[in-house]
Protein backbone atom coordinates (compact mmCIF):
# COMPACT_ATOMS: atom_id res chain seq x y z
CA UNK A 1 0.00 0.00 0.00
CA UNK A 2 1.29 3.11 -1.06
CA UNK A 3 1.28 6.61 1.03
CA UNK A 4 -0.53 8.01 -1.62
CA UNK A 5 -3.72 5.21 -0.40
CA UNK A 6 -4.10 5.36 3.08
CA UNK A 7 -7.15 5.91 4.86
CA UNK A 8 -9.18 9.18 4.96
CA UNK A 9 -9.90 10.54 8.27
CA UNK A 10 -13.51 9.72 9.22
CA UNK A 11 -16.20 12.76 8.50
CA UNK A 12 -17.54 11.48 12.06
CA UNK A 13 -14.69 12.98 13.81
CA UNK A 14 -15.51 16.55 16.00
CA UNK A 15 -13.59 19.26 14.71
CA UNK A 16 -10.68 20.43 17.64
CA UNK A 17 -11.01 24.44 17.83
CA UNK A 18 -8.30 26.71 19.27
CA UNK A 19 -5.98 25.53 21.94
CA UNK A 20 -7.16 26.91 25.02
CA UNK A 21 -3.72 28.98 26.70
CA UNK A 22 -1.02 27.12 23.90
CA UNK A 23 2.01 28.32 24.58
CA UNK A 24 3.26 29.24 20.97
CA UNK A 25 6.90 27.72 20.54
CA UNK A 26 9.78 28.31 17.77
CA UNK A 27 9.65 25.67 14.42
CA UNK A 28 12.92 24.54 13.37
CA UNK A 29 12.03 24.45 10.28
CA UNK A 30 9.23 23.58 7.57
CA UNK A 31 7.26 21.03 7.19
CA UNK A 32 9.22 18.31 4.81
CA UNK A 33 8.31 16.69 2.00
CA UNK A 34 6.68 12.85 2.12
CA UNK A 35 9.62 10.31 2.27
CA UNK A 36 10.34 8.50 -0.87
CA UNK A 37 9.73 5.22 -0.06
CA UNK A 38 6.08 3.66 0.22
CA UNK A 39 5.30 1.67 3.63
CA UNK A 40 2.44 -0.33 4.21
CA UNK A 41 0.67 -2.64 4.39
CA UNK A 42 -0.53 -2.72 8.54
CA UNK A 43 -2.02 -5.17 9.70
CA UNK A 44 -5.89 -6.02 9.23
CA UNK A 45 -8.48 -3.60 10.63
CA UNK A 46 -9.81 -5.82 13.55
CA UNK A 47 -13.70 -5.08 13.76
CA UNK A 48 -14.03 -5.59 17.57
CA UNK A 49 -11.44 -2.75 18.02
CA UNK A 50 -11.91 1.15 17.54
CA UNK A 51 -10.14 2.58 14.75
CA UNK A 52 -6.69 2.13 13.38
CA UNK A 53 -3.96 4.09 14.34
CA UNK A 54 -5.97 5.67 17.83
CA UNK A 55 -7.90 2.26 19.73
CA UNK A 56 -4.83 0.96 21.30
CA UNK A 57 -1.48 2.53 22.52
CA UNK A 58 0.51 0.63 19.81
CA UNK A 59 -2.10 2.02 17.68
CA UNK A 60 -4.01 -1.28 16.52
CA UNK A 61 -4.70 -4.91 17.70
CA UNK A 62 -0.85 -6.07 15.79
CA UNK A 63 0.72 -3.64 18.20
CA UNK A 64 2.54 -2.08 14.40
CA UNK A 65 2.95 1.28 16.64
CA UNK A 66 1.92 3.10 13.04
CA UNK A 67 -1.31 5.77 12.08
CA UNK A 68 -3.45 6.36 8.82
CA UNK A 69 -3.81 9.47 10.57
CA UNK A 70 -1.19 12.77 9.61
CA UNK A 71 0.83 14.51 12.18
CA UNK A 72 0.93 18.68 12.69
CA UNK A 73 1.43 19.73 9.16
CA UNK A 74 2.75 22.97 7.85
CA UNK A 75 2.44 26.17 10.21
CA UNK A 76 3.83 27.29 13.61
CA UNK A 77 3.46 24.12 16.44
CA UNK A 78 2.07 25.18 19.59
CA UNK A 79 1.78 22.85 23.02
CA UNK A 80 -0.28 22.77 25.42
CA UNK A 81 -0.52 20.82 28.81
CA UNK A 82 -3.38 19.25 30.57
CA UNK A 83 -2.12 18.75 34.38
CA UNK A 84 -3.92 15.74 35.70
CA UNK A 85 -1.17 15.25 38.57
CA UNK A 86 -1.11 11.93 36.85
CA UNK A 87 1.42 9.90 34.30
CA UNK A 88 -0.78 9.16 31.62
CA UNK A 89 0.96 6.31 29.54
CA UNK A 90 -2.64 5.91 27.57
CA UNK A 91 -4.10 8.38 25.73
CA UNK A 92 -6.69 7.01 23.11
CA UNK A 93 -9.17 8.25 20.85
CA UNK A 94 -12.67 6.86 19.36
CA UNK A 95 -14.88 6.82 16.69
CA UNK A 96 -16.38 9.41 18.24
CA UNK A 97 -13.76 11.56 18.14
CA UNK A 98 -13.39 11.89 22.25
CA UNK A 99 -9.94 11.26 23.82
CA UNK A 100 -10.03 8.80 27.01
CA UNK A 101 -6.46 8.89 29.00
CA UNK A 102 -5.81 5.87 31.24
CA UNK A 103 -3.65 7.60 33.74
CA UNK A 104 -1.97 6.81 37.08
CA UNK A 105 -2.23 9.49 39.59
CA UNK A 106 0.98 10.67 41.25
CA UNK A 107 -0.86 10.35 44.91
CA UNK A 108 -2.61 7.17 45.98
CA UNK A 109 -1.87 5.48 42.71
CA UNK A 110 -5.50 4.76 41.58
CA UNK A 111 -6.00 4.28 38.28
CA UNK A 112 -8.23 7.00 36.62
CA UNK A 113 -9.78 7.18 33.66
CA UNK A 114 -10.58 10.79 31.80
CA UNK A 115 -12.22 11.85 29.18
CA UNK A 116 -10.83 14.46 27.37
CA UNK A 117 -12.40 17.79 25.41
CA UNK A 118 -10.95 17.27 22.17
CA UNK A 119 -11.52 20.98 21.62
CA UNK A 120 -8.91 21.69 24.15
CA UNK A 121 -7.66 18.98 26.06
CA UNK A 122 -9.29 19.36 28.91
CA UNK A 123 -10.48 16.53 31.40
CA UNK A 124 -14.32 16.45 31.26
CA UNK A 125 -14.97 13.83 33.62
CA UNK A 126 -12.88 11.12 35.58
CA UNK A 127 -13.70 7.74 36.56
CA UNK A 128 -11.33 5.81 39.57
CA UNK A 129 -10.63 2.09 39.16
CA UNK A 130 -9.78 -0.30 41.64
CA UNK A 131 -6.20 -0.34 42.30
CA UNK A 132 -3.40 -3.42 41.42
CA UNK A 133 -0.36 -3.74 39.93
CA UNK A 134 1.78 -0.35 38.50
CA UNK A 135 0.87 -2.17 34.88
CA UNK A 136 -2.66 -2.31 35.79
CA UNK A 137 -2.91 1.47 34.67
CA UNK A 138 -1.04 1.12 31.41
CA UNK A 139 -2.31 -1.13 28.83
CA UNK A 140 -6.41 -0.85 27.42
CA UNK A 141 -7.80 -0.26 24.41
CA UNK A 142 -11.14 1.17 22.92
CA UNK A 143 -13.37 -1.64 21.34
CA UNK A 144 -15.66 -1.29 18.46
CA UNK A 145 -18.37 0.51 20.70
CA UNK A 146 -15.79 3.58 22.07
CA UNK A 147 -15.32 1.56 25.49
CA UNK A 148 -12.49 1.31 27.18
CA UNK A 149 -11.55 -2.31 28.12
CA UNK A 150 -9.50 -2.78 30.71
CA UNK A 151 -8.69 -4.81 33.55
CA UNK A 152 -8.55 -3.12 37.04
CA UNK A 153 -7.50 -4.52 40.35
CA UNK A 154 -10.51 -6.56 41.44
CA UNK A 155 -8.96 -8.88 38.65
CA UNK A 156 -11.98 -7.43 36.79
CA UNK A 157 -12.87 -6.91 33.15
CA UNK A 158 -14.30 -3.84 32.41
CA UNK A 159 -15.87 -1.76 29.89
CA UNK A 160 -15.91 2.09 30.56
CA UNK A 161 -18.26 4.10 28.05
CA UNK A 162 -18.99 7.75 28.54
CA UNK A 163 -22.14 9.01 28.30
CA UNK A 164 -23.69 12.39 28.16
CA UNK A 165 -27.24 13.41 29.75
CA UNK A 166 -29.70 15.79 28.45
CA UNK A 167 -27.68 18.49 30.37
CA UNK A 168 -24.76 18.33 28.61
CA UNK A 169 -22.73 16.98 31.00
CA UNK A 170 -20.56 14.03 30.68
CA UNK A 171 -20.45 10.91 33.10
CA UNK A 172 -18.03 7.67 32.81
CA UNK A 173 -19.59 4.61 33.70
CA UNK A 174 -18.64 0.98 33.74
CA UNK A 175 -21.24 -0.81 31.29
CA UNK A 176 -20.17 -4.73 31.63
CA UNK A 177 -17.79 -6.51 34.32
CA UNK A 178 -16.29 -9.69 34.08
CA UNK A 179 -14.40 -11.21 36.84
CA UNK A 180 -11.37 -13.22 35.41
CA UNK A 181 -10.67 -14.31 39.26
CA UNK A 182 -11.15 -17.88 38.59
CA UNK A 183 -8.12 -18.26 36.07
CA UNK A 184 -6.13 -15.40 37.48
CA UNK A 185 -4.69 -15.82 41.10
CA UNK A 186 -5.02 -13.17 44.17
CA UNK A 187 -1.48 -12.11 44.29
CA UNK A 188 -1.40 -11.69 40.38
CA UNK A 189 -2.77 -9.04 38.17
CA UNK A 190 -3.58 -8.64 33.99
CA UNK A 191 -0.72 -6.59 32.17
CA UNK A 192 -1.68 -6.90 28.77
CA UNK A 193 -4.92 -7.62 27.11
CA UNK A 194 -6.04 -7.22 22.90
CA UNK A 195 -9.45 -8.13 21.20
CA UNK A 196 -9.18 -11.20 18.39
CA UNK A 197 -11.23 -11.64 15.43
CA UNK A 198 -14.04 -13.82 17.05
CA UNK A 199 -14.93 -11.02 19.05
CA UNK A 200 -13.25 -12.49 22.99
CA UNK A 201 -10.67 -10.12 24.78
CA UNK A 202 -7.32 -11.87 25.08
CA UNK A 203 -5.46 -11.16 28.58
CA UNK A 204 -1.53 -11.96 30.16
CA UNK A 205 -0.87 -11.65 33.69
CA UNK A 206 2.64 -10.64 34.93
CA UNK A 207 2.52 -14.55 36.58
CA UNK A 208 2.28 -15.92 33.13
CA UNK A 209 -1.41 -16.59 32.59
CA UNK A 210 -2.83 -16.12 29.44
CA UNK A 211 -6.87 -16.42 28.58
CA UNK A 212 -9.83 -15.29 26.87
CA UNK A 213 -12.83 -13.70 28.38
CA UNK A 214 -16.03 -13.71 26.83
CA UNK A 215 -17.79 -10.88 28.57
CA UNK A 216 -21.52 -12.14 25.99
CA UNK A 217 -21.24 -15.35 27.77
CA UNK A 218 -19.23 -14.74 30.93
CA UNK A 219 -17.11 -17.52 29.35
CA UNK A 220 -13.07 -17.36 31.08
CA UNK A 221 -10.77 -19.90 29.93
CA UNK A 222 -6.97 -19.70 30.38
CA UNK A 223 -3.40 -21.38 30.66
CA UNK A 224 -0.37 -20.98 32.68
CA UNK A 225 3.09 -20.50 30.46
CA UNK A 226 6.42 -22.18 32.03
CA UNK A 227 6.86 -21.74 35.55
CA UNK A 228 9.35 -18.34 35.98
CA UNK A 229 8.62 -16.55 33.00
CA UNK A 230 6.68 -13.23 33.64
CA UNK A 231 4.84 -11.03 31.24
CA UNK A 232 5.91 -7.29 31.64
CA UNK A 233 4.52 -6.10 28.71
CA UNK A 234 0.96 -6.17 26.34
CA UNK A 235 0.03 -8.82 23.64
CA UNK A 236 -0.76 -8.48 20.45
CA UNK A 237 -3.39 -9.75 18.08
CA UNK A 238 -4.06 -10.39 14.50
CA UNK A 239 -6.06 -13.34 12.08
CA UNK A 240 -3.53 -16.03 12.97
CA UNK A 241 -3.08 -15.50 16.54
CA UNK A 242 -1.91 -14.03 19.64
CA UNK A 243 1.67 -12.72 20.40
CA UNK A 244 3.22 -13.04 23.78
CA UNK A 245 6.73 -11.93 25.06
CA UNK A 246 7.64 -13.30 28.14
CA UNK A 247 10.45 -12.56 30.37
CA UNK A 248 12.13 -16.00 28.40
CA UNK A 249 10.27 -16.26 25.27
CA UNK A 250 7.81 -14.96 22.60
CA UNK A 251 4.66 -17.13 21.71
CA UNK A 252 2.16 -17.58 19.42
CA UNK A 253 -1.26 -18.83 20.32
CA UNK A 254 -4.27 -19.60 19.15
CA UNK A 255 -8.01 -20.48 21.04
CA UNK A 256 -9.77 -23.54 20.52
CA UNK A 257 -13.27 -22.95 21.31
CA UNK A 258 -12.02 -20.10 23.89
CA UNK A 259 -9.20 -22.34 24.93
CA UNK A 260 -5.57 -20.92 24.52
CA UNK A 261 -3.61 -23.01 22.71
CA UNK A 262 0.51 -22.50 22.08
CA UNK A 263 1.54 -22.78 18.52
CA UNK A 264 5.13 -22.01 18.65
CA UNK A 265 7.54 -20.50 21.20
CA UNK A 266 10.63 -18.84 20.68
CA UNK A 267 13.17 -18.28 23.37
CA UNK A 268 15.44 -15.51 23.08
CA UNK A 269 18.77 -14.27 24.69
CA UNK A 270 17.59 -12.40 28.06
CA UNK A 271 20.65 -11.71 29.38
CA UNK A 272 22.46 -11.94 32.85
CA UNK A 273 20.19 -9.60 34.79
CA UNK A 274 17.61 -6.44 34.16
CA UNK A 275 19.75 -3.08 32.39
CA UNK A 276 18.93 -0.12 33.34
CA UNK A 277 16.55 1.89 31.38
CA UNK A 278 14.18 -1.55 31.10
CA UNK A 279 10.98 -2.36 33.38
CA UNK A 280 12.01 -6.26 33.66
CA UNK A 281 14.46 -8.63 33.10
CA UNK A 282 13.75 -9.64 29.70
CA UNK A 283 12.50 -8.11 26.59
CA UNK A 284 10.60 -5.04 26.65
CA UNK A 285 8.72 -5.40 23.63
CA UNK A 286 5.03 -5.72 22.82
CA UNK A 287 4.97 -8.29 19.59
CA UNK A 288 5.03 -6.05 17.15
CA UNK A 289 3.33 -7.58 13.84
CA UNK A 290 3.74 -6.23 10.63
CA UNK A 291 4.82 -7.70 6.74
CA UNK A 292 5.00 -6.31 3.01
CA UNK A 293 1.82 -8.27 1.51
CA UNK A 294 -0.87 -8.65 4.41
CA UNK A 295 0.74 -6.84 7.55
CA UNK A 296 1.17 -9.90 9.63
CA UNK A 297 3.69 -11.66 8.16
CA UNK A 298 6.76 -11.20 10.46
CA UNK A 299 6.50 -10.69 14.40
CA UNK A 300 9.36 -8.78 15.77
CA UNK A 301 11.17 -8.10 19.45
CA UNK A 302 13.95 -6.85 20.69
CA UNK A 303 16.01 -9.14 23.28
CA UNK A 304 18.26 -8.36 26.66
CA UNK A 305 21.52 -9.53 25.62
CA UNK A 306 23.91 -8.37 27.92
CA UNK A 307 26.79 -7.18 24.56
CA UNK A 308 24.48 -5.76 22.66
CA UNK A 309 20.24 -5.49 21.76
CA UNK A 310 19.18 -7.49 18.55
CA UNK A 311 16.07 -6.76 17.05
CA UNK A 312 14.64 -10.88 16.44
CA UNK A 313 12.30 -11.36 13.44
CA UNK A 314 10.32 -14.27 13.61
CA UNK A 315 7.83 -16.02 10.97
CA UNK A 316 4.35 -15.53 12.38
CA UNK A 317 3.25 -18.91 10.79
CA UNK A 318 5.81 -20.87 12.60
CA UNK A 319 8.28 -19.19 14.54
CA UNK A 320 10.85 -19.33 12.29
CA UNK A 321 13.88 -16.95 12.37
CA UNK A 322 14.45 -14.05 9.60
CA UNK A 323 16.71 -12.33 11.13
CA UNK A 324 18.58 -11.19 14.62
CA UNK A 325 20.53 -7.78 13.82
CA UNK A 326 22.23 -5.91 16.64
CA UNK A 327 20.68 -2.20 16.45
CA UNK A 328 20.82 0.59 18.66
CA UNK A 329 24.80 0.49 17.44
CA UNK A 330 25.70 4.38 17.26
CA UNK A 331 24.04 5.15 20.73
CA UNK A 332 26.19 2.28 22.91
CA UNK A 333 23.07 1.45 24.77
CA UNK A 334 21.99 -2.02 24.47
CA UNK A 335 18.25 -2.18 25.81
CA UNK A 336 14.93 -1.23 24.64
CA UNK A 337 11.74 -0.94 26.85
CA UNK A 338 9.52 -0.37 23.60
CA UNK A 339 7.86 -2.05 21.02
CA UNK A 340 9.12 -1.79 17.94
CA UNK A 341 7.67 -0.11 14.81
CA UNK A 342 6.50 -2.16 12.25
CA UNK A 343 5.27 -1.59 8.62
CA UNK A 344 5.74 -3.09 5.19
CA UNK A 345 9.26 -4.64 5.14
CA UNK A 346 10.72 -2.27 8.23
CA UNK A 347 11.03 -1.88 11.47
CA UNK A 348 12.11 0.80 13.36
CA UNK A 349 13.38 0.21 17.18
CA UNK A 350 13.84 3.02 19.89
CA UNK A 351 16.47 2.49 22.76
CA UNK A 352 15.96 3.02 26.75
CA UNK A 353 19.05 1.79 28.22
CA UNK A 354 20.01 4.16 31.37
CA UNK A 355 16.28 6.11 31.12
CA UNK A 356 15.64 7.21 34.52
CA UNK A 357 11.78 5.71 35.41
CA UNK A 358 10.88 7.09 38.84
CA UNK A 359 9.65 3.42 39.75
CA UNK A 360 9.73 -0.30 38.13
CA UNK A 361 7.71 -3.07 38.91
CA UNK A 362 7.42 -5.44 42.07
CA UNK A 363 9.63 -8.77 41.16
CA UNK A 364 11.94 -6.39 38.13
CA UNK A 365 14.97 -7.27 39.84
CA UNK A 366 18.25 -4.94 40.47
CA UNK A 367 19.47 -3.99 37.43
CA UNK A 368 23.07 -4.45 36.24
CA UNK A 369 24.84 -2.06 36.29
CA UNK A 370 22.51 -0.25 39.32
CA UNK A 371 22.23 2.81 36.89
CA UNK A 372 23.30 4.38 33.46
CA UNK A 373 23.04 7.73 31.06
CA UNK A 374 20.63 7.56 28.89
CA UNK A 375 22.08 6.26 25.92
CA UNK A 376 18.45 6.34 23.63
CA UNK A 377 19.17 5.24 19.86
CA UNK A 378 17.36 4.91 16.77
CA UNK A 379 17.31 2.30 14.83
CA UNK A 380 15.94 1.34 11.37
CA UNK A 381 16.00 -2.43 9.42
CA UNK A 382 14.30 -3.97 7.01
CA UNK A 383 13.68 -7.51 6.16
CA UNK A 384 15.19 -8.59 2.23
CA UNK A 385 12.70 -8.56 -0.30
CA UNK A 386 12.85 -12.37 -0.76
CA UNK A 387 12.83 -12.86 3.24
CA UNK A 388 15.78 -14.69 4.09
CA UNK A 389 17.59 -12.01 6.29
CA UNK A 390 17.36 -8.25 7.56
CA UNK A 391 19.44 -5.58 6.47
CA UNK A 392 20.42 -2.29 9.02
CA UNK A 393 19.32 0.36 7.24
CA UNK A 394 20.38 3.50 9.55
CA UNK A 395 21.61 4.17 13.06
CA UNK A 396 21.72 6.99 14.77
CA UNK A 397 21.98 8.36 18.64
CA UNK A 398 18.65 9.89 18.91
CA UNK A 399 17.18 9.88 22.13
CA UNK A 400 13.49 9.32 21.82
CA UNK A 401 11.49 10.06 25.48
CA UNK A 402 8.76 8.35 24.16
CA UNK A 403 7.42 5.49 21.74
CA UNK A 404 7.88 5.87 18.24
CA UNK A 405 4.56 6.57 16.10
CA UNK A 406 4.72 6.21 12.01
CA UNK A 407 2.53 8.18 9.79
CA UNK A 408 1.73 6.17 6.87
CA UNK A 409 -0.45 9.68 5.86
CA UNK A 410 2.65 11.57 5.90
CA UNK A 411 5.65 9.48 5.73
CA UNK A 412 7.01 10.63 9.03
CA UNK A 413 8.17 9.79 12.61
CA UNK A 414 6.75 11.55 15.11
CA UNK A 415 7.99 10.97 18.91
CA UNK A 416 9.16 13.62 22.11
CA UNK A 417 12.87 13.62 22.34
CA UNK A 418 14.83 14.17 25.59
CA UNK A 419 18.04 16.58 25.16
CA UNK A 420 20.63 17.54 27.84
CA UNK A 421 20.70 19.73 29.89
CA UNK A 422 23.96 20.59 29.13
CA UNK A 423 24.59 19.91 25.15
CA UNK A 424 26.79 17.16 24.55
CA UNK A 425 26.69 15.47 27.42
CA UNK A 426 24.77 12.24 27.85
CA UNK A 427 23.49 12.18 31.84
CA UNK A 428 19.58 13.50 32.65
CA UNK A 429 18.27 16.01 35.47
CA UNK A 430 15.30 17.24 36.38
CA UNK A 431 15.74 20.44 34.19
CA UNK A 432 15.97 18.65 31.08
CA UNK A 433 14.15 19.99 28.24
CA UNK A 434 12.15 17.91 25.80
CA UNK A 435 11.28 18.62 22.17
CA UNK A 436 8.52 17.08 19.90
CA UNK A 437 10.21 16.13 16.44
CA UNK A 438 9.34 14.54 13.33
CA UNK A 439 11.55 12.16 11.68
CA UNK A 440 12.52 10.94 8.47
CA UNK A 441 12.04 7.54 7.94
CA UNK A 442 14.46 7.22 5.04
CA UNK A 443 17.60 8.41 6.60
CA UNK A 444 16.65 8.62 10.45
CA UNK A 445 16.87 12.56 10.39
CA UNK A 446 14.71 14.87 12.22
CA UNK A 447 13.72 17.17 10.00
CA UNK A 448 11.37 19.08 12.13
CA UNK A 449 10.91 20.23 15.95
CA UNK A 450 10.04 22.36 18.65
CA UNK A 451 10.60 22.55 22.20
CA UNK A 452 7.03 21.34 24.06
CA UNK A 453 8.70 22.05 27.69
CA UNK A 454 11.52 22.04 30.48
CA UNK A 455 11.80 20.13 33.66
CA UNK A 456 10.25 16.79 34.92
CA UNK A 457 6.65 18.05 34.16
CA UNK A 458 7.28 17.19 30.73
CA UNK A 459 8.78 14.21 31.06
CA UNK A 460 7.50 11.72 28.77
CA UNK A 461 8.60 8.55 30.42
CA UNK A 462 9.00 6.39 27.46
CA UNK A 463 5.29 6.42 26.61
CA UNK A 464 3.41 6.24 23.24
CA UNK A 465 1.58 9.64 21.36
CA UNK A 466 -1.32 9.71 19.46
CA UNK A 467 -2.23 11.54 16.34
CA UNK A 468 -5.95 12.21 16.38
CA UNK A 469 -7.42 12.61 12.51
CA UNK A 470 -7.16 16.76 13.18
CA UNK A 471 -3.35 16.57 12.92
CA UNK A 472 -3.00 16.98 17.00
CA UNK A 473 -0.71 14.98 18.52
CA UNK A 474 -1.52 13.89 22.12
CA UNK A 475 1.49 13.08 24.71
CA UNK A 476 1.28 11.52 27.78
CA UNK A 477 3.66 12.84 30.55
CA UNK A 478 4.49 11.84 34.01
CA UNK A 479 2.03 14.85 35.10
CA UNK A 480 -0.96 14.38 32.58
CA UNK A 481 -0.87 15.45 28.74
CA UNK A 482 0.58 17.45 26.35
CA UNK A 483 -0.78 18.88 23.29
CA UNK A 484 0.91 19.36 20.12
CA UNK A 485 -0.93 21.26 17.05
CA UNK A 486 -0.08 23.29 13.76
CA UNK A 487 -1.38 26.70 13.95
Amino acid sequence: MSLSHTRRPSARWKPIGALIAALVIGCAGAASAVPSAPFGPTPPHNPYAGPDGTATMHGDSGSSDTTPLAGPGAGTLASSRTALASACPTVLVGADGYPVALCTPIFGQVPTVHLLDPDDGSSLTSLKLTKGSLLGGVYAYIDHQDRLVVADGSRSLLRVGHHRNAGGDWSLTVDRSLSLASVIPEDDAVTGLAPDWDGRVWFATGGGVVGTADDTTGTVKALSLPAGERIANSISTVPEGTAVTTTHATYLLTAEAGTPKIIWRKAYDRGSARKPGLLSWGSGSTPTFFGPARGTEYVAVVDNADAAANLKVYRTSDGSDVCSVPVLKAAKGPGSENSPVGVGRSVFVAGTYGYPYPAVPEGAGTSVPASADFAGGLSRVDVRADGTGCTLVWDNALRSAAVPKLSTADGLLHTVVRDPLIPGTKGTSLLDPYRYVQIDPDSGQVTRSARVGVGSLYDTLQMAGTITPEGAYLQGTVTGVLRITAQ
